[in-house]
């Protein structure tokens, strides 16, 4: 009796209505509202078709009847459309209004009706007579521009959208309408009309793939993710990432004791170790060891059973894998155990919220350690840099809460002397770590210092680092050195102490 209740509740009018779009069910706070007209707008190529497919086929693995009323394609091209995503549309029924010249076989099995010979009144009874013939569930109706051309005034356009709404109502429809925003002024007049209103857009960019991006725009009782949201479309149909929004994640977990890297003096210098929970933004310029760094604390954590995940902006996975082997540390053997993730991320073709949309995947498949490299790869994924510094302190945020060890790569401007980044994070990271080359008898060496760790004590000190077949070794403090971070420092010590390369096999 309570399942029974229970679908009785389903039904009822204003009920969500899944939408059939991953992503999209969170944005609107459960998916449309069942027995109700959702607008859907976005110029053409924008996805609406694609979408409304994946909420009719949603509704016939759900048991529900579905109608689609295409007065711009063909059955044929919706047909083909949906093959290109591997989709059947077995059991969805197909109602066109084309014009006859559209028309090649007479004695095609769909119903025709020719919309250039109907006044608008016709065109709109006879989809009615449709909808009380069949009793769909789910209608899709598209699109309402071709009403808004026979209508030929805006008056006369919102009255019939007005009946056809509450017809739909009456009939227990849930109904999608879609509006590819054709016309020169933007048309504002039928979102009054609409208890949902889903705005899909499409920004083409100088270099790179197009980004897409949605704004729920109204959705009447009940409270959505309101801003922008980007989608893809692929192979299998529309897939939305919703805006991280890290104050709606948060998990208890032990925070007592520091990670550490299995390196005594690196550790030393951390004061123990990086706490969980927390970002750490490793910095320094390019080939100084960085990702090296990062290495050591992924193998600590992968040699503890712990899960990480990497993503990768600036290297392949080959690079990385043959990289990671010449210093000792077998991340295929990881991979192949279920512990390790590898991501390599074009950045040209990412979607900005696709990467916190990986992560969040992974952080619930159990990762407990992100690597992300390099942050300028990131950056230059953004179409907005200005957003970056927002985007990685939700990221950050959200990953702190999960308590994930969170280590974020980024290359400054400059080998030696003085340094500059794109973009300064350091504001938003628990912990700063700077590297730096120097030179001492005639080598150009490497330096490993802390700047900040908000939830530690650690040393202020400088030490040497160095990378060899070996891995990573950190030296002791540089005490006879001044002047190390400028590139150029000064020396009163002995060459014995400094860190030597030990040969293959030792």
């Amino acid at each position: 009796m309570a399942d029974d209740d229970s679908k009785r509740e389903d039904l009822t009018p204003g009920a969500p209505v899944p939408t059939g779009v991953p992503g999209l069910d969170y944005v609107m706070a459960g998916g449309y509202a069942r027995s109700s007209l959702h607008l859907i707008e976005g110029a053409p190529g924008a996805g609406k078709t694609t979408m409304a497919l994946q909420f009719l086929m949603e509704g016939r693995e759900q048991g529900e009847r579905g109608l689609y009323v295409s007065l711009s394609e063909t059955r044929e091209e919706l047909l083909r459309s949906a093959k290109t995503h591997g989709w059947s549309l077995d059991g969805i029924d197909i109602f066109e209004l084309i014009p006859p010249e559209l028309t090649l076989d007479p004695q095609q099995d769909q119903t025709v009706l020719y919309a250039s010979d109907l006044e608008l009144g016709e065109t709109v009874n006879m989809v009615m007579k449709e909808v009380e013939r069949l009793k769909p569930h789910r209608v899709v109706f598209d699109s309402v521009s071709e009403i808004r051309l026979l209508s030929q005034s805006p008056l006369r356009h919102r009255r019939q959208v007005l009946a056809l709404k509450h017809f739909l109502s009456a009939q227990g429809c849930t109904a999608l309408f879609l509006d590819d925003l054709t016309q020169e002024i933007e048309e504002t007049s039928l979102h009054s009309l609409a208890h949902a209103v889903v705005r899909l857009q499409q920004n083409p960019l100088q270099f790179g793939g197009d980004r897409r991006r949605l704004r729920v725009f109204k959705m009447r009782g009940r409270e959505f993710r309101g801003g922008y949201h980007d989608f893809v479309i692929q192979t299998g149909g529309v897939v939305v990432y919703p805006r991280l929004i890290a104050a709606e994640h948060h998990t208890e977990y032990s925070d007592e004791t520091p990670v550490g890297t299995g390196i005594e003096q690196l550790d030393k210098l951390l004061g123990g170790g990086l706490d969980r929970g927390t970002g750490t933004l490793v910095i320094g310029p390019a080939g100084s060891g960085k990702s090296t760094l990062c290495l050591q604390f992924l193998r600590a954590a992968l040699d503890r059973g712990e899960k990480g995940l990497v993503v990768s902006f600036d290297e392949s996975r080959r690079v990385l894998l043959k990289r990671a082997k010449g210093i000792g540390v077998d991340l295929a053997a990881y991979e192949a155990d279920g512990l390790l993730v590898l991501e390599h991320v074009d950045p040209a073709e990412l979607a900005p919220g696709e990467l916190n949309g990986r992560i969040s995947d992974q952080v619930g498949k159990g990762a407990r350690i992100v690597v992300i490299d390099s942050l300028t790869g990131y950056q230059n994924a953004l179409p907005e840099e200005n957003f970056l510094a927002l985007q990685m302190h939700e990221l950050l945020t959200y990953l702190g809460q999960q308590g994930v060890l969170t280590l974020v790569v980024l290359a400054q401007h400059g080998l030696v002397g003085p340094m500059q980044s794109s973009v300064d994070l350091t504001y938003v990271s628990d912990n700063v770590l700077m590297l730096r080359f120097f030179e001492a008898q005639g080598q150009i060496r490497r330096a490993l210092s802390v700047l900040k760790k908000r939830t530690g004590g650690h040393e202020t000190t400088i030490r040497e680092f160095l990378i060899d077949s070996h891995g990573l070794r950190v030296g002791p403090v540089l005490d006879k050195f001044h002047g190390v971070l400028t590139g150029v420092p000064s020396f009163s010590g002995v060459a014995e102490s400094l860190l030597e390369t030990r040969p293959n096999g030792d």
